[in-house]
């Protein structure tokens, strides 16, 4: 079973960040670290980074307040 120290040793190849868009907007993603999340700031959500791997689907997407923040 992973825990959070499982989940920190999974780091993005940061090369896939740089052509991953969100999959709704086609907008740029920003990589937050300590949630393990990849944002996008014009669709307002969030989606996870498990084992490693980006969940680029809208449906496993978590959606960000008003502000933007988590």
């Amino acid at each position: 079973m992973s825990n959070n120290n499982d989940a920190a040793s999974h780091k993005v190849d940061p090369k896939l960040l740089e052509i991953l868009v969100c999959p709704l907007t086609k907008s740029t993603l920003e990589y937050d670290a300590a949630a393990n999340e990849l944002i996008s700031r014009k669709a307002g959500l969030a989606y996870p980074i498990r084992d490693g791997i980006p969940i680029m689907l809208p449906d496993e997407a978590r959606a960000l307040d008003e502000t933007g923040v988590k």
